[in-house]
Parts: C-alpha cells; sequence; structure tokens
C-alpha cells in the first residue's frame, strides 16, 4: 500500500452517521481520506442526479445538499484530489441481493465511481432484528466493517482485485455474531416486494425480505451474499458496474419489420 494513497468516503446516511466515522478513522490508518457525503440522509435514492448542490465545510468533511452519486461526481471533479479508491459507507442496513443494487445509495456511490474508472467499495452492516433502518448505532457498532473495509482497502489494489471487478459490494454481520471469516459471494436473486391498497389514495409497499432474514426463514445458497451475513461471516460481493449489451435474434428481427 502506497503512503499517498488517496480516499474519497461518502455515505447515503448523512455525514454526521457514526457508520461513516467508523470507516473514515479506519481509512485515515492508511491513507489520507476526504469526506463529500450528504447533508441529511440519502438513503435509497440509487443514482438520483443534481445539477446544483449547496456545499458546506464541516468538521467531518464536505456536507453536500444532494445525492451520494452527486457527492461522488463532487467529489471528484471539484472537491477533493482524484482519488485512489472510493468507499461508501458504513450503511446502517444490510444491501443484501441483486434487487437492491439500483437502489442503494450506498452502492450507487460506488457505481458513479466505477464509471470514472476508479475503484470503490460499497461496505453495509446488517442491523438485529426489528433495527432496521435505525440511525440509533455508535461508531462501536461498526467496527467489524470498518476493519473490513480497511483491509480490502489497504490490499486489494496491490493484489490485482479491481483488475476483474469494478466495485466490492461488502456487508458485516450483527454486532457479536461475527465469525470472523470473509467469504466471497455473489448477491441472491431472492425478492418478494409486497403492496397491499389502504383505502382509495394510499398503497403500503413492503420489502418482506426483512421479513425472512429477521426469521431465519430464507432459501439463499451456500455462496450468496445474504446466506454468508446471516452465517455471521463478512460477505464480500466483486461486481462490474456498466450494463451488458449481448445480440438478440428476437430483437434484431422485429427491428427489420418496423
Amino acid at each position: 500500500m502506497s503512503e499517498s494513497l488517496d480516499i474519497l468516503l461518502t455515505n447515503d446516511d448523512g455525514i454526521d452517521n457514526p457508520g461513516l466515522l467508523a470507516v473514515r478513522d479506519a481509512l485515515s490508518e492508511i491513507g489520507d481520506v476526504t469526506v463529500v457525503a450528504p447533508a441529511s440522509d440519502q438513503s435509497a435514492t440509487g443514482r438520483a442526479m443534481s445539477t446544483d448542490v449547496h456545499v458546506e465545510e464541516r468538521d467531518h468533511g464536505y456536507a453536500v445538499q444532494g445525492t451520494p452519486a452527486d457527492c461522488v461526481v463532487a467529489g471528484m471533479e471539484a472537491l477533493g484530489p482524484t482519488p485512489d479508491l472510493v468507499v461508501a459507507g458504513c450503511n446502517a442496513g444490510a444491501n443484501l441481493g441483486t434487487y437492491v443494487l439500483g437502489r442503494s445509495g450506498t452502492v450507487s456511490a460506488a457505481v458513479e465511481a466505477a464509471f470514472f474508472d476508479v475503484p470503490a467499495i460499497a461496505v453495509s452492516r446488517l442491523l438485529e432484528p426489528g433495527q432496521v433502518g435505525s440511525r440509533d448505532l455508535t461508531t462501536d457498532g461498526y467496527q467489524t466493517a470498518a476493519h473490513a473495509t480497511k483491509y480490502l482497502a489497504e490490499h486489494a489494489l496491490g493484489a490485482g482485485v479491481f483488475d476483474h471487478a469494478d466495485y466490492l459490494n461488502v456487508n458485516a454481520p450483527i454486532a457479536g455474531q461475527e465469525s470472523g471469516d470473509m467469504r466471497i459471494t455473489r448477491p441472491s436473486d431472492a425478492y418478494d416486494m409486497t403492496a397491499r391498497r389502504q383505502d382509495a389514495t394510499h398503497v403500503t409497499i413492503h420489502d418482506r425480505m426483512w421479513d425472512h432474514m429477521e426469521s431465519g426463514d430464507i432459501d439463499d445458497p451456500d455462496g450468496t451474499d445474504r446466506r454468508a451475513v446471516l452465517d455471521g461471516h463478512v460477505s464480500v460481493s466483486p461486481l462490474t458496474a456498466p450494463h451488458s449489451t449481448h445480440h438478440h435474434d428476437a430483437l434484431d428481427a422485429l427491428a427489420q419489420t418496423y
């Protein structure tokens, strides 16, 4: 690891969230960390982008009135040195499964960095049952996630990990239930969203995967991110960002008859 390692750190829970502060403290031991993070909670904003954002310099870094994707672009182009690595997190709540990859602000920050051709790590932490969405944790509750992030930031670049992956989606288990192991995983493809119409103007949307996780009633096989985290391991999924396209005979035929 080079002593000149520059790291851009962001999140989607807001600049004052203890998860970000825990990761900042860990990464500061191995490099120069520039924090550019949302001024307020921007969870589940995906890659939403603004055209003009207010920036305020605070003790922790730059607070941006915008989304995590805004923060990455602003940090890259206007507020800090060009980083060797972008880190997003640590998020309060796990980001597991293929269906959350486009929804999560934490993961979307890493994807935004990938389009700049800068390696990135998105890191999240599973919360205790009934604590989903909680922002009440202290920095002590993020130490496993912070340690894993520091380890990957220190070693992954030199090991050639990012020759094959654009970003890593890292998830840590519930504090106190850690196995001490790190597992390389793939995102689970399990999906269970429901919607119920309450009245003429109100529909309730619910992600039932959280219910399955809290009860332990999941079908995720070994090798998936959700299975690894529920078993107490740190999950690391190596992922690529650009959408791929493939030759499609049926679509070619439709175009020819248009």
